[in-house]
């Protein structure tokens, strides 16, 4: 490999000139500077980043700890970080906590031994010492999409709520009355959050959420399928499932048909989390989605002012209701010759669920 040596005897300079070109200093000569990059093209030069690293106290590297690579929901939030990273001059090294706080504080510290510039981090837990000590010692960090309530430190997330109400009263227009949810770990911001905005949008329609109707998950698939199976030993099932991602919404998918049922004639299914697989699963699954990229995006804005010394605010992106059929269609409109209160000529009649 070439060294700084090389390129300065070969543009005939001196290492400092060479360092200023390649700084872009605006000390340099028009001349001098073009005998450096060209010395640079030919000998094939490339500048050594951990050298450049301890100069200038930088190492142009973002570290992001996401809560788990194998959701496709967070393996989009890490492609659109690295590549707004990547746009903005950065690098980003990840890593995966698997839902496990001391694996997440693994990373975290092996990262800031790394001496990155800033973190994201999406947090499995409230409570990491680490954590807190690196946000207290003012190393620029940035959650996105969970967080650690009383940190000042920037969030980046969507609003569940709003779009928790919109699922709800889209499955009260449909007669559901009797709903469960699937709820993710109660040490996770969002998985408090989505059981509070269920309750909540159910007691606007004077709907109740028992004990018996939240099931408890962990974000995983197999706690979807547990839960369900719950749900479909009870007295009286649930008429929706409502699970709060889209991992444990295909649990829940494989425990009702696991039963010989049918979603959503027998059962209707609900998540948050829209993912692609959705619109493949039969029936396709009615999903609240948020808008992934966007927040990966934006979390790398606010974590580079933070770096490069400009204030950074939290931000909060919507989120959608994407109506699809794994909640049952709604009733057809009667003709304009039908009487009120009719279906169409040939149509059965809407059946209303139980208010049980």
């Amino acid at each position: 490999m070439a060294s700084i040596k090389d390129v300065a005897a070969k543009a005939g300079v001196s290492v400092a000139t060479v360092s200023r070109v390649l700084n872009d200093h605006p000390s340099v000569s028009v001349d001098a500077r073009a005998r450096v990059a060209a010395a640079v093209q030919a000998l094939g030069y490339r500048p050594n980043a951990v050298a450049r690293s301890l100069r200038t106290d930088q190492t142009r590297t973002l570290g992001l700890v996401i809560s788990d690579v194998l959701n496709p929901y967070f393996t989009e939030l890490a492609r659109s970080v690295e590549e707004e990273a990547r746009a903005l001059g950065y690098s980003v090294i990840i890593g995966n906590a698997d839902e496990r706080p001391d694996l997440q504080d693994h990373h975290v510290r092996t990262l800031l031994d790394r001496r990155i510039d800033g973190l994201l981090v999406s947090p499995t837990d409230g409570g990491s010492p680490l954590m807190l000590d690196a946000a207290h010692a003012g190393t620029p960090m940035v959650f996105v999409d969970r967080w650690i309530p009383g940190v000042d430190v920037p969030v980046v997330r969507s609003d569940g709520r709003a779009a928790v109400r919109a699922l709800v009263a889209h499955l009260h227009g449909l007669g559901h009355r009797r709903l469960a949810i699937i709820a993710g770990p109660a040490a996770t911001t969002t998985g408090r959050e989505r059981v509070d905005a269920f309750r909540e949008a159910l007691g606007a329609y004077g709907l109740g959420l028992p004990d018996a109707y939240i099931g408890q998950g962990d974000f995983q698939a197999e706690s979807g399928r547990r839960a369900t199976e719950g749900f479909l030993d009870l007295a009286e099932p649930p008429e929706v499932v409502f699970a709060a991602d889209n991992l444990m919404a295909l649990g829940a998918l494989d425990a009702i048909r696991a039963r010989g049922l049918r979603v959503p004639d027998d059962i209707a299914l609900a998540a948050f989390d829209d993912i692609r697989w959705f619109v493949h699963t039969d029936p396709p699954i009615t999903a609240i989605a948020q808008s992934t990229g966007e927040l990966g995006r934006a979390a790398v804005r606010a974590l580079v002012d933070r770096i490069e010394g400009r204030r950074a605010s939290s931000v909060t992106l919507p989120a959608r209701l994407v109506v699809r059929r794994s909640c049952g269609e709604p009733p057809s409109p009667p003709s304009p010759s039908s009487p009120p209160g009719t279906s169409p000529v040939g149509a059965p009649s809407p059946v209303r669920r139980s208010t049980s």
